[in-house]
């Protein structure tokens, strides 16, 4: 194909697009400013005026970085190629809330000081990032794609699918609507009636079957999400240095918030890897640095929330997404966060309408996985799974016993063991199933001398808490501040593991094994 062919970047599968990555961006900030409202009590004018625009500043310049990406690809290549998608980090919005800002604010008393606390934070996040760009590369040519894209299947099938499908029961008849279109159109590719793109016709039907059975008695009041926070008014992000004052109490916060924007650049490694596997090929630096430089955007204009690459480019792609969905969330995003128009749309849509497409998004991703990774690897894409699910088992034990007034650490027994193996096991989840992929791509592949640096070099992160952290909010420390034997273990298990395969690598070369 001619290089100089016209890049056809909006297309009617870009509606459908756009309604996915829309919906997942929105869906972030609301999250957001529940907690820090409901939980922490902070002020809803600062959340509302203040936080929200200066975040969506970060996911406005990420997604026209992406959107240019997209027609220079085009432009080199003369295919019509689908932008990467950029929107908030799930993961992070729940650690800054709950391990940054709401701390930040019950330590202070003052909300304002504890904005900008958050504010720095989110800045050396984007600069770690833009240091972490220059690695990036280096780790995707030396890490298997059963690595990269392991750890992204994980993620997709785990988190993005998962969690959404019980939002699919918890309201049945709404959910299995909009999961029917989809499957229809979206899997099966068949025409929906009146040539509408399938997720928007998806959420469409199963919001108006969640509103005719709410005004025909069937669906209680208790069902709708309709809140006082989705109140609209004009609030223009404006840049500030209000960060500056922040640095100084940021660093206490920083083992909190590092891991996230290290699981960022390797996620971001492994977006770049499934982009190129769907017929995309961007350069993994540029894909990082610019989301460091929208997270710092965003940070300097008063936001607390970190941006990342997101992982469903095929979906998207599958979708026909082409530049005009990345272009049109940048503008509905950052338009949303001034106008006030973000919180009033996500509580609107009944969460079981729009969860079925976050289902497919999912499933699309772990489905690629398999099929572009070498049939002898699919073991270690399996295994990739593990630290994933751990982290899934944390965030549920926790949910379950927070709303019995209690911590996951007031468990006895089994319950208490099993909680902490979990806990070990799922911090750092995107880096151990990357190296855990990786390893075993290399046992499978008989290069066991490889697949030893991935144990020692799991050894070493072991050491500070970058995988397996004791700590519940999954802190960094030095390896004699942990104040648990925990990391000490692994490291020589670890350790162990990788003089192990150099010792069976070393006997079979010399003896002939």
């Amino acid at each position: 194909m001619e290089a100089s062919k016209r890049y056809r970047w909006l297309a009617p599968g870009d509606l459908n697009a756009f309604f996915g990555l829309m919906g997942d961006n929105m869906s972030d900030l609301v999250i957001m400013a529940g907690l820090l409202v409901g939980v922490f009590h902070f002020p809803a004018d600062l959340v509302l005026t203040r936080m929200i625009p200066g975040s969506a500043v970060g996911v406005l310049a990420g997604d026209l970085a992406y959107t240019w990406m997209a027609f220079r690809l085009a432009q080199k290549t003369g295919r019509d190629v689908t932008a990467m998608p950029l929107g908030f980090d799930t993961p992070s919005t729940f650690a800054l809330t709950f391990g940054v800002i709401g701390p930040a604010y019950m330590a202070t008393r003052d909300a304002v000081m504890a904005w900008k606390i958050a504010m720095a934070v989110v800045v050396i996040m984007g600069v770690v990032k833009l240091i972490g760009a220059w690695f990036g590369p280096l780790i995707r040519a030396a890490v298997p794609r059963a690595g990269l894209l392991g750890s992204i299947a994980a993620i997709a099938l785990v988190l993005i699918a998962f969690l959404p499908a019980l939002e699919v029961f918890s309201n049945p008849v709404v959910g299995f609507v909009s999961f029917g279109v989809v499957l229809m159109t979206l899997i099966a590719k068949v025409r929906f009636p009146m040539r509408l793109p399938g997720a928007f016709a998806a959420v469409v039907a199963g919001t108006f079957v969640f509103y005719l059975m709410y005004f025909g008695g069937a669906i209680g009041a208790e069902k709708l999400h309709l809140s006082g926070s989705a109140a609209m008014g004009l609030s223009l992000p404006l840049p500030t240095l209000g960060f500056l004052e922040g640095l100084k109490f940021a660093w206490k916060y920083l083992p909190v918030a590092i891991p996230f924007a290290v699981a960022i650049i390797v996620g971001s490694i492994d977006v770049t890897e499934s982009a190129a596997v769907a017929g995309d090929e961007y350069g993994a630096r540029g894909i990082i640095l610019a989301d460091g430089i929208a997270t710092i955007l965003a940070g300097v204009f008063g936001g607390v929330l970190q941006s990342t690459p997101y992982i469903g480019h095929p979906a998207y792609k599958d979708m026909g997404g082409r530049a005009g969905y990345t272009l049109a969330t940048a503008l509905f995003i950052g338009l949303g966060a001034v106008l006030g128009y973000l919180s009033f749309f996500v509580n609107l849509l009944p969460k079981a309408a729009v969860a079925p497409i976050l289902v497919f998004i999912g499933m699309e991703i772990t489905a690629q996985a398999f099929e572009a990774t070498p049939r002898k690897h699919a073991r270690a894409v399996a295994f990739a799974f593990i630290p994933v699910i751990a982290y899934l088992l944390v965030i549920e034990l926790n949910s379950a016993v927070s709303n019995l007034g209690r911590a996951a650490a007031d468990l006895t027994g089994g319950p208490l063991e099993t909680y902490r193996a979990a806990l070990v096991l799922g911090n750092g989840f995107i880096i151990t199933s990357m190296i855990w992929g990786a390893a075993i791509a290399f046992i499978i592949d008989h290069r066991l001398h490889t697949a030893s640096f991935y144990f020692y070099a799991a050894a070493v992160l072991s050491l500070f808490g970058v995988i397996h952290s004791p700590l519940a909010d999954g802190g960094l420390f030095l390896p004699w501040q942990a104040g648990s034997y925990v990391p000490v273990t692994l490291f020589a298990a670890y350790l162990a593991a990788g003089m192990m395969l150099n010792y069976v690598s070393f006997h079979n070369r010399r003896f002939g094994g």
